[in-house]
């Protein structure tokens, strides 16, 4: 394929050829506008030279890739437009307009200019592929794969679109053709790591746990990735290598990328090798991870909402549990007036403000609350 620049001297060529009302551009001054990528300059060159009415196919051409070059779409798209009204079967044009379109987030008109490429060339590789990265919301899935599955039939080796064709079929739990789709991608490159990690997490699926670990360990000679360590750990847990998988989970703590599901893994690993005390320890983490940080603030605030709705049973329910989760200074002090000013609890409430004390809330953020416990809490103390 001709580089842009070989592109723009064929332009340059081309434009010298012939005048539009006895208009002519200085070639020497053009061809060093483009050699210097001054795109912007030359455009607006040609712009002044043959004004916005120009009619001429081969200029509108021109001035539309300069100003594409220079990144002004606005101007690209007023230019390619007129040029797609004189031919509108360019494959040049069509494509621009979409990549335009596209990159201006006008997606419905950019489909239009890539479908109208589809009716002119039904097996052209690139549209299908451009198609299928216009449809990203999950009602529009079905578009989506048939774009892909297009373009992978039409060239079933490039890798972008098999993995993406890959992370459809696996969205449909359709285990096997993902599968298929990356092997005769990684036979056509089997030097692209970007296809050989995705593909790890399938064939565990496929309970290809040999091959998971022979390529997984592969893959980390040349960097350790979170996910393939994570599913090459997973292919030794099922393969009954308990100590690797539980080496290599260790080795997600250390770098701060476990989750819920590697920590119960890690659980399972040792439970399998006897070793409880740990087992224990990481199903805790497991629940830990499974639990959101804010779920005692949601409970904070729900705990609220009924006691401003003098629901005052579910209001206590929801504080408390809020404090399962996490006993945080909010939670203390929200029960501690709770039981002082909506149920008039003196006792109670005494507890709460001691224990929001005790919790260290922010002498900033919290200098008013911390001053209002202290003083209830002297005063509470009077009456009980």
């Amino acid at each position: 394929m001709k580089n842009p620049f070989t592109l723009l001297v064929l332009f340059l060529l081309a434009l010298t050829s012939y005048a539009q009302d006895a208009k002519t551009v200085d070639k020497e001054k053009l061809f060093d506008l483009y050699q210097n990528q001054r795109y912007a300059d030359a455009a607006q060159y040609l712009k002044n030279t043959y004004g916005d009415e120009v009619n001429d196919f081969k200029i509108l051409s021109q001035m539309g890739y300069c100003f594409l070059m220079a990144g002004n779409n606005a101007e690209a798209e007023k230019f390619y437009s007129k040029a797609n009204t004189l031919q509108p079967h360019n494959l040049s044009i069509l494509f621009s307009l979409g990549n335009i379109n596209t990159k201006r987030g006008s997606t419905e008109k950019a489909k239009l200019y890539y479908g109208e490429i589809v009716k002119i060339d039904s097996s052209n590789f690139n549209v299908y592929k451009l198609l299928a990265n216009l449809y990203n919301s999950p009602q529009d899935d079905s578009l989506k794969l048939n774009y892909l599955l297009k373009a992978n039939f039409i060239n079933p080796l490039e890798g972008d679109v098999a993995a993406d064709l890959a992370e459809m079929h696996t969205s449909y739990q359709q285990y096997e053709k993902a599968y298929q789709v990356l092997n005769i991608a990684i036979n056509g490159d089997s030097d692209n790591l970007v296809l050989q990690r995705a593909k790890l997490p399938i064939a565990n699926q496929l309970k290809k746990y040999g091959e998971v670990i022979a390529s997984g360990e592969k893959l980390l000679k040349d960097n350790a990735d979170a996910g393939v360590i994570k599913d090459t750990a997973k292919a030794y847990y099922y393969t009954k290598k308990y100590q690797k998988a539980i080496t290599l989970f260790k080795q997600l703590e250390e770098m701060k990328m476990e989750n819920e599901a590697t920590l119960y893994y890690t659980s399972l690993s040792y439970r399998a090798l006897k070793d409880y005390h740990q087992s224990a320890l990481y199903s805790q983490k497991t629940i830990d991870a499974g639990i959101s940080p804010n779920t005692s603030s949601y409970y904070a605030l729900l705990g609220l909402v009924y006691e401003e709705n003098k629901q005052f049973a579910l209001a206590g329910t929801a504080y408390k549990k809020g404090l399962q989760f996490k006993a945080t200074p909010t939670l203390y002090y929200r029960l501690a007036v709770f039981y002082d000013t909506s149920l008039k609890q003196g006792k109670n409430a005494l507890k709460y403000y001691n224990l929001y004390i005790k919790s260290k809330p922010s002498p900033t953020d919290d200098k008013e609350e911390i001053k209002f416990s202290k003083s209830r809490i002297e005063q509470l103390k009077l009456t009980n």
